[in-house]
């Protein structure tokens, strides 16, 4: 409400209906009309329609979509090199749900301070290859204070959503930046290498005048949604150059003859591990239809 009061909300019965391929009608970042009941009560009325939004496969109902966030200006990808370890696919596949849905991602390597000599040029090497392809990448440690400035940079003016795996310290960065954020910390299991569940659901703040973030909770899988093999290279910004270019129209860029795109890695225009991601991805997509 323009006036600064809250209220707490349920949906109109309508909105569940239209949206029912959807676990939630209205996600966090949108903007409703609502109708108050009393002081502290009111019924969602109307979403109003958005200018974006990220959407994942649900975990929970088959064939139904989750909404991470919607309305926001970009995402933000909290990884680790260890303790845990983020898998590349995993970090390939939150870009291309980005890419889909034109959303300008930013990578944030967290806990600086657990990499050695060894995994510091490997997390330069990966810099190399995401700044190439246009994202902007930084490195940052939340224990030892480092990077924290340009982070800060980085969500000036914007609504940011923030995600990553758990344990990877999305929650402690929060707190860094803005104190009275507050949020969970959680530990990392030592014999597992994963993080513990701390944010259990999707929650915007204003970390300063201006800057808002949208925390969610750790994302142990992320399935892509109605993404078709067809268009998926689309999202891949180093391959969009060579659609069109394969001997055969419908070529899936695994196994043909005169593939452009596998002639473009064995040329070390595409990196490996991304090629990897995208055959990653259209298997995903195939064991599921």
């Amino acid at each position: 409400m323009s006036e600064g009061k809250f209220y707490e909300c349920r949906l109109r019965g309508k909105l569940r209906l239209d949206d029912e391929k959807v676990t939630n009608p209205v996600a966090v970042g949108d903007w409703v009309n609502i109708a108050p009941e009393n002081e502290k009560e009111a019924i969602i009325k109307d979403v109003l329609p958005r200018e974006n939004y990220i959407i994942r496969k649900s975990t929970r109902k088959k064939k139904h979509s989750h909404r991470l966030a919607a309305n926001i200006d970009q995402a933000v990808l909290i990884v680790t090199l260890a303790f845990p370890r983020t898998s590349l696919g995993f970090i390939d596949r939150f870009l291309v749900s980005c890419e889909s849905f034109r959303i300008p991602a930013v990578l944030v390597f967290n806990k600086a301070d657990l990499l050695d000599e060894e995994g510091l040029e490997y997390y330069e090497a990966l810099k190399f290859d995401y700044q190439e392809l246009g994202y902007k990448v930084l490195l940052v440690s939340a224990e030892e204070n480092i990077g924290i400035e340009e982070l800060k940079a980085v969500l000036e003016g914007k609504t940011s959503l923030f995600a990553g795996h758990s344990g990877v310290g999305k929650s402690t960065l929060l707190n860094l930046i803005s104190p009275h954020i507050e949020q969970r910390i959680g530990e990392v299991s030592e014999s597992v290498g994963k993080g513990v569940h701390t944010t259990t659901f999707a929650e915007m703040f204003e970390a300063w005048d201006g800057a808002f973030v949208i925390d969610t909770p750790g994302i142990k899988e992320l399935g892509l949604w109605d993404i078709g093999n067809e268009e998926l290279s689309h999202y891949f910004p180093e391959m969009r150059e060579y659609i069109g270019e394969c001997k055969f129209n419908n070529c899936t860029h695994t196994h043909e003859p005169g593939c452009a795109f596998r002639k473009a890695m064995e040329e070390g225009k595409i990196a490996p591990s991304r090629y990897e991601s995208y055959l990653s991805i259209l298997e995903d997509e195939d064991s599921h239809r």
